[in-house]
């Protein structure tokens, strides 16, 4: 394969664990030559992490026609780009992609490897994870990076995989201290996403694809799919309700304010569940999670699944009946009363600004 002037050939030969190793590698998911928003974010958190180890980030890029997603990568922070590139890679498919980063990690054993908790993130990670006995965390709601005292053991550069657990309970920080490699997977909108204001310098790195038979035992006959059409992470405003609004006649309150303002409308999972509002404007852990500009909480008690969702909002309304609500402690403004008054307040306090 010809390879690009500022590029360089991947050093051949046998597996060398490096305990020590101090790269981070973010995988690049990309359908039809569009990269995924959650690869760039995880750019981004691996920029931090890198740095944090005095490392290097490097972006892995598989697929066909798709350097300028490589090149793309140093925008947020690559300092290397890995590049997997024929036609057969042109579709995600679990077998040869689980077989390609197996092979990378296992040959130059980076400290941390990140990817998207999206359906292809969440096929392919546990594969690699397995392959080359990595730690793995999945749907981490934050990163670090620090050295960790570890039953009297010293452990350098240990990836601190933080995430929500025993069903939301509590916080809980994951640490893998006893492998070369640490992975975590993580949700779309989790992570800033903020380029960089001077990239680095372009540096690619062609990885030559070797076919293997075993690659073709699953192939992609059709493929459908539907984008979403609510793009709740673009709205400068959400208007959110949750179970607390007790009936779907209630929920319409929610609406009518999101209409008024100008706002999305979303829902707590409890809210979803009752069938209040669709899935796909679920706020939380398990549903989007957003920063808009202005976030009103109707209804909604705080669990900690719901706030790993939204509470990097620059402002929060909280509106509920309950002062001891948890969600009043991440809001910048809080209401106790009924929604049922509160809001048509809202409404007519706003209509009147207008006039």
């Amino acid at each position: 394969m010809e390879q690009n002037p500022k590029s360089e050939n991947l050093p051949d030969g046998s597996q060398v664990q490096n305990p020590k190793s101090n790269e981070v590698w973010v995988f690049i998911e990309q359908r039809d030559g569009k990269p995924a928003d959650v690869s760039f974010e995880l750019l981004c958190k691996g920029h931090k992490l890198a740095q944090a180890m005095n490392g290097k980030l490097k972006s892995i890029v598989i697929g066909d026609g798709v350097e300028e997603i490589a090149k793309e990568t140093f925008r947020y922070g690559a300092d290397e780009a890995l590049l997997v590139e024929h036609p057969s890679l042109k579709n995600y498919r679990t077998l040869p992609y689980s077989r390609i980063i197996n092979d990378l990690v296992k040959t130059v054993v980076p400290r941390i490897v990140l990817f998207g908790a999206t359906v292809i993130g969440r096929d392919v990670a546990p594969r690699v994870a397995s392959h080359t006995k990595s730690g793995l965390t999945a749907d981490c709601t934050d990163l670090q990076v620090s050295d960790v005292k570890y039953l009297g053991k010293d452990y350098s550069n240990l990836l601190l995989q933080i995430r929500p657990a025993f069903g939301g309970n509590i916080i809980a920080t994951i640490i893998t201290p006893d492998v070369s490699t640490q992975m975590a997977t993580v949700r779309e909108g989790v992570m800033e996403l903020t380029p960089l204001e001077k990239p680095n310098e372009i540096k690619i790195t062609r990885v030559e694809y070797k076919p293997d038979p075993i690659d073709e035992l699953v192939q992609i006959i059709e493929q459908h799919r539907e984008s979403n059409k609510v793009n709740l992470k673009a709205a400068p405003i959400i208007v959110a309700g949750g179970y607390g609004l007790s009936t779907k006649e209630n929920f319409k309150l929610v609406e009518e304010l999101a209409n008024t303002i100008g706002g999305e409308i979303a829902g707590s999972r409890a809210a979803v569940d009752a069938g209040f509002v669709t899935p796909d404007r679920q706020v939380g852990q398990t549903g989007v999670t957003v920063r808009p500009k202005l976030y009103i909480a109707i209804g909604i008690s705080g669990a900690i699944q719901h706030r790993a969702g939204m509470q990097e909002s620059n402002k929060i309304i909280a509106i509920n009946t309950d002062p001891e609500a948890p969600i009043f402690d991440i809001a910048h403004y809080g209401i106790v009363g009924d929604a049922t008054e509160v809001i048509p307040a809202f409404i007519e306090a706003y209509k009147h600004k207008l006039k």
